[in-house]
């Protein structure tokens, strides 16, 4: 069964990020597949210091393991999908998703690729600017991991918790940002089985 693990920078447990992410998964497990939102937001995760431990042991992890990333990485290993999720801090994603994506970004290009060819996407939820720096910054860890990402990024405006509900057009982005991927993953698997 496909699934899809979606990975949620925010602080806020249950915060607009999150409802946006909600929206997407209610469009996958209509289609059948298997969601999954682990919390990366409020977690202690240190920075990369590229310190090219990855290309020496090329074994898919990051050496330091007192952390989630590691963790991390086997999700999005294991999964057919990925979404990746961030309220906008001072612009840009928060620190715990920077740091999420420098460290399994690196991994992945040091064991090959490891990401390659899963269905990708990038979710931002904002309150005045930056949500396009924002999605930027998503999109070029999804990319550079070869992943491919199904139409356009979900953006959500809202400041409090449950504002973006109130945003009709960024709703309407995370379901349609649901559908394509759920189409995108089953014309991959039908590809994978001819």
């Amino acid at each position: 069964m496909a699934k899809v693990v979606a990975f949620n920078g925010s602080p806020r447990k249950d915060g607009n990020t999150s409802i946006l992410i909600g929206h997407i998964f209610a469009e996958l497990e209509t289609e059948g597949i298997t969601t999954e939102l682990v919390q990366v937001g409020k977690k202690k995760i240190r920075g990369c210091t590229a310190c090219m431990k990855c290309f020496e042991k090329k074994d898919g992890h990051c050496v330091f393991d007192d952390d989630i990333v590691n963790t991390c990485i086997d999700k999005m290993v294991d999964a057919d999908g990925v979404i990746l999720g961030s309220p906008v801090y001072f612009l840009d994603v928060t620190a715990e998703m920077k740091g999420l994506i420098d460290r399994a970004g690196f991994v992945s290009m040091a064991n090959g690729g490891l990401y390659r060819r899963r269905v990708g996407m990038a979710v931002a939820a904002v309150r005045r600017s930056g949500g396009s720096r924002t999605i930027d910054t998503l999109l070029h860890f999804l990319l550079a991991g070869g992943m491919v990402v199904p139409g356009f990024p979900v953006i959500g405006v809202g400041r409090e918790i449950g504002d973006v509900n109130r945003d009709e057009e960024g709703i309407g982005r995370a379901r349609d940002a649901g559908k394509n991927m759920a189409w995108l993953i089953k014309t991959m698997e039908k590809a994978k089985e001819s």
